[in-house]
């Protein structure tokens, strides 16, 4: 293609967005304009299929720097994903396909949501580490069925985000080399020149995690290009530092901070287009060269995509179909889940409910921020990532979860991630993108209260279970013994649409009446109860034998008591008001347990028993007892 056409296209996307921009009176037209070149061709690299956005061997396009939708809107309504003229002209408009920021599920083509600067560097991570074990699983030395590429395109506000260490730096350990970042390094921030605020060598940075670094024009198709084949022919991750200049064609706005997140106003727009020899006029406009250069992304992802489908039909690859179907369709029948009949700490419960569902589901897959011998969730005889399930993300819990969202998005795995509950603060940013987005992401999170003991108020989480039962579609899980812990897994598998937390103890906890727990599944069940009572005792994990012991004593003073365990408030709180009401009776007196802030129970309780303060360095007993969590105590206050 001529670097001519190349212009012609670079500007036709420079134009769309600054005028998407403009009529929404909001938004970036900086960065868009500053990476159209680049956009143009790494188009003519890009393997997908506009046709079919889900095909598994498509290159994963990753935008980092999510406030660019002029740019990625632009893309996918000139390669054809079904974005019509009108989608641009309603840009950040209510109810339209073309949000502020790219959201996964709303606008079809978008990988995974971006926004949060930073994560998706570490999404791209995640789908070239699951790119790399779904190969382990189905490529054979004569035939690769899984053989793609991963695109990301970042800012330097991406890269100053310390998650994109944390993922640059497992990435390079990882030696991934289908994982090419392309950095659009403009030296401009909203607040004016990088040199403000940093002065780092990136380049010596990525080299330092094991990273190839090139570097070109940002503006020079043929210099683009050549990156991006030698990025391609690397046996490492390739960062691709491409100097560009923002808002490039915007006239006087050209090159200056003003542009990055406000309207050029139509003058300046006007003038940029005229002096690239568009119609000053026309809003909105592609000519018709440009458009079929770019709708050949139709026929040429079809034609890749068939190509791919009869190299599975007719190859020697029976062995690999099937590995690739049995990824593609768990078979949760498979699964013998385990029973238990002693006092166990939840945690040491879930990690023998992982290696269950680990043996028979060959798409579950995770690992721990370096905790897995402590949140006990290591797969035993699984092997090591990329060709085993036991992923070592090491301390990076951030990008660790990022990761993990990529992974759940990209097909045929479902994978979880694991620390101590306290430091699940590193990566709320992720779990909440995770639930906004509707990934099915298992986070484990163990060593859940004050039960933590020794290590004190810094390892002991008080105020993170209702910080995330307030996260909407994320449904916190903390069970009371193992039989509630397999209940809350038969559930959470079957959330395709949600992330699903396991809050688990690291202390010893008595099993429950077996008989009741089955109704776990909602949520919340009445696990014993008296008639005519006149108290109600509600409770979660470790709690929850505290409850019954309290109901003991105060049956002693002829008090009558139910006692309620929640070992999912998301869920429960979900359920109709008839059921809510036949497990907490409305005309009794509601007291809630629980060893954290709790604020959330005064939707049902009167009471509410909770901790005030950040706890203490003691055995776990001696905690207990201090912070009023013991039977006798609570009794006394009933």
């Amino acid at each position: 293609m001529s670097n001519q056409m190349r212009q012609k296209m670079a500007d036709t996307i420079r134009f769309l967005a600054a005028d998407m921009v403009q009529a929404a009176n909001s938004g970036h037209p900086g960065a868009p304009m500053g990476l159209a070149d680049i956009a143009v061709v790494l188009s003519e690299h890009l393997n997908h299929n506009p046709k079919n956005p889900s095909w598994l061997n498509r290159d994963r396009l990753v935008f980092s720097g999510g406030h660019a939708t002029g740019l990625i809107y632009s893309l996918y309504y000139l390669w054809g994903y079904g974005l019509e003229v009108e989608d641009l002209k309603n840009f950040r408009q209510l109810d339209s396909k073309t949000p502020g920021h790219p959201e996964y599920g709303h606008t079809e083509g978008i990988e995974i949501t971006t926004g949060p600067l930073g994560q998706g560097i570490a999404n791209a991570v995640g789908f070239a580490m699951a790119s790399k074990f779904v190969g382990a699983q189905v490529n054979s030395e004569t035939a690769a069925m899984i053989d793609h590429n991963v695109y990301c395109l970042c800012g330097d506000g991406d890269l100053e985000e310390g998650i994109s260490y944390e993922a640059c730096s497992l990435a390079g350990h990882n030696k991934l080399d289908n994982l090419i970042v392309i950095y659009d390094s403009n030296r401009i921030t909203i607040e004016g020149d990088t040199s403000l605020s940093i002065s780092e060598n990136i380049k010596g940075r990525f080299e330092s995690q094991a990273w190839d670094v090139l570097e070109c024009d940002g503006h020079d198709f043929e210099a683009i290009d050549a990156a991006i084949t030698q990025a391609k022919a690397n046996t490492r991750p390739t960062l691709i530092i491409a100097n560009t200049i923002i808002a490039k064609g915007a006239g006087k706005l050209e090159g200056s901070h003003h542009s990055h997140g406000a309207p050029l106003g139509d003058e300046i727009i006007a003038e940029a287009k005229k002096a690239a020899g568009f119609d000053p006029e026309k809003k909105f406009f592609v000519d018709e060269d440009v458009m079929a250069r770019f709708r050949c992304a139709i026929e040429k992802g079809d034609l890749a995509e068939r190509e791919w489908i009869h190299r599975q039909k007719t190859l020697p690859l029976m062995e690999q179909n099937e590995a690739l179907e049995a990824l593609a369709n768990p078979d949760f029948s498979r699964i013998e889940w385990p029973t238990f009949d002693k006092a166990d700490a939840t945690r040491n419960t879930n990690g023998k409910i992982l290696n269950a569902i680990a043996k028979a589901l060959p798409s579950f897959i995770g690992g721990s921020a370096d905790l897995s011998p402590s949140n006990k969730t290591f797969l035993n005889d699984m092997g090591v990532y990329p060709k085993g399930r036991n992923i070592y993300f090491g301390i990076r819990e951030h990008a660790m979860a990022s990761i993990v969202n990529a992974m759940a998005l990209y097909g045929g795995i479902m994978p979880f991630s694991s620390t101590f509950f306290v430091f699940s603060d590193y990566l709320k940013p992720s779990a909440r993108i995770a639930a906004l987005s509707g990934i099915q992401h298992f986070f484990i999170w163990t060593h859940d209260s004050i039960g933590v003991g020794e290590d004190g108020p810094t390892h002991q989480p008080i105020e993170h279970l209702s910080q995330f039962r307030a996260l909407p579609n994320f449904y916190v899980w903390r069970p009371a013994d193992g039989a509630e812990n397999v209940a809350a897994w038969k559930v959470a598998l079957e959330m395709k649409k949600s992330p699903s937390a396991f809050v688990c103890s690291r202390q010893n906890l008595p099993t429950l009446p077996s008989a009741v727990v089955g109704d776990a599944s909602r949520g919340g069940y009445l696990l014993s109860f008296d008639e005519d009572a006149s108290v109600t005792l509600i409770a979660s994990g470790s709690e929850v034998s505290l409850a019954l012991e309290t109901k003991e004593l105060l049956n002693q003073k002829d008090i009558k008591v139910n006692v309620v365990s929640v070992p999912c408030f998301d869920l429960f709180i979900e359920q109709d008001r008839s059921y809510i009401d036949s497990v907490i009776k409305p005309l009794t007196k509601k007291v809630a347990i629980e060893a954290a802030r709790g604020l959330e129970w005064y939707r049902f309780a009167d009471e509410v028993i909770a901790m005030d303060g950040f706890g203490a360095s003691a055995p776990a007993g001696q905690l207990f007892e201090k912070f009023g969590f013991s039977a006798q105590a609570i009794a006394e206050q009933i």
